[in-house]
Formats: structure tokens, sequence, C-alpha cells
């Protein structure tokens, strides 16, 4: 395609740039003509460099081997909490210690995550159609306490390990999750682009106060924009920040985290 068709570009790169590719556009459509270094090489053909995805090559094995250090370290340090959580679910309340939810996953396969049941049985809900909301019934009391804490979200360190998830990352939402009754994905334009690296357990936004509760469109906003931000600006080293300053959000910003 030409440079001059600026709208069909942009109308074809709005559709591209939520998925984990590198877009190019074919340099010998235009009769503009730019130094050799401007250009890469798709073969022979040279190509205008449009976006690239957000980790690849080495990074993917440093990312890689960073996630399985970290979950391996954190199961074997947090594993009496777990234990003690896993007791206090089964004595307070009947039901499976574990709930099992369907997210989306990188470009938007879908994963079945790990939480601890914080849920009455029979009053679970799956599909996360309806938001937990303080004070919500359905919350037993030890479930209160892990998900403010988000205890519960421990055994997705099982998820780590099978390469579904990563330490760091945008978190996966529930397929059903809305925000003013409108479906995420429905009330963020791109919203679909925070799936083209892997979903993490804990990420920028939550450390910068944008966890728990997502009732408003504002707020789901937010939460992507820093979900969008985090891949545009991933380094090992954002990572390893992003994993120190959580514990300490966890007791200064979970306002929101019911």
């Amino acid at each position: 395609m030409p440079l001059s068709a600026e709208k069909r570009v942009l109308a074809m790169l709005t559709q591209l740039w939520v998925l984990p590719v590198d877009i190019r556009l074919s340099a010998h459509m235009s009769t503009l003509k730019f130094t050799s270094k401007a250009y890469s090489y798709v073969g022979d053909l040279a190509v205008l460099d449009m976006a690239d995805r957000p980790i690849s090559d080495w990074n993917l094995v440093f990312k890689w081997v960073f996630d399985k250090v970290v979950a391996i370290t954190a199961l074997i340090l947090l594993s009496p909490i777990m234990i003690a959580a896993a007791i206090a679910i089964k004595l307070e309340s009947p039901g499976p210690v574990f709930f099992r939810q369907n997210r989306h996953g990188f470009n938007n396969e879908l994963i079945k995550i790990f939480k601890f049941r914080s849920m009455r049985t029979d009053m679970t809900d799956e599909s996360a159609s309806k938001l937990v909301t303080k004070d919500d019934p359905r919350v037993t009391r030890v479930g209160k306490f892990i998900r403010r804490t988000s205890i519960d979200e421990l055994p997705q360190l099982f998820n780590v390990l099978k390469g579904e998830l990563s330490i760091v990352g945008p978190r996966p939402h529930a397929l059903q999750a809305k925000a003013a009754n409108q479906l995420y994905y429905e009330a963020v334009e791109g919203y679909f682009a925070r799936h083209r690296v892997k979903p993490g357990m804990t990420g920028w936004a939550q450390i910068n106060g944008w966890r728990g509760e997502t009732d408003t469109i504002d707020k789901i906003m937010q939460r992507v924009n820093h979900d969008l931000y985090y891949i545009e600006h991933w380094s090992i080293l954002l990572d390893m920040y992003i994993v120190v300053m959580t514990p300490l959000s966890l007791v200064s910003k979970n306002e929101n985290a019911y």
C-alpha cells in the first residue's frame, strides 16, 4: 500500500496493533526515497518499520528465566502462608480450596487460572458477570482477608510454572467482567492490545493503585493505559522494580480491593 493511502494504512494499523506481531509497510510502494538506514528488510524487500513485537528474541529468554526463578522462590518462601490459607478456607465453609476461572491470556488465548476460593460455593460466579463489591455477601470472612491481601492469587504461581502467566504483566481479566455495565473490551478502544504479552500476577497498574474494583469506565481505562505503558516500556529492570514494589502497594494502595 502506498504511503499516500493514509486512511487505509491507519485503518489496517488500528486492527493490527493489538496483536503481538511486527508490522512492516513495503517501502517500494512509495515514491519517497529515504537513506538506506531508514529501511529494514524482509528478504530483499525494503520495508518501513511501523510496530515491533513488545518482547522478542533474547528478551523472551530473559523473561522466561526471570518468571521461573521468581515463581519457584516464591513457592518455597510462601508455602506456609498458602497452606494456612488452604486450611482456613476448608474450615470455614464446605467446598474446594481452589477456584479455577477462564481468562484471556497471551494473544487472546483462553487460559484457566488458579485462585484460592474466596466465595461461598453456592454463590461462586465463574464468569465474573457481577463484580465483587464492598461487604459482598458472597465472600466469606476468610475470603475477604485473602482478597484484600491478594493471598487468593498465590496459586497462580503454578500458572507461571506452566507458562500461561508471567510474574509481571497486565492482569488477566474475567471474560464477562464489566465496568458501568459494559464489557471491558467494549468500554475501552484497543483493549486487546494488553494481550500482546503474557498476562501477569502483578503489574504496573497494580503498584500504581489500579487494582480491585473497576466499577467505572475511567477505572478500567486507567488500568488499560497503565498496562499499555508497561508493554511499551518493558525491561527486566522494570519487572524487578514492580516485584519489589508489589508488597508495598498491597499495604498502601488497597482501598479498592474487596
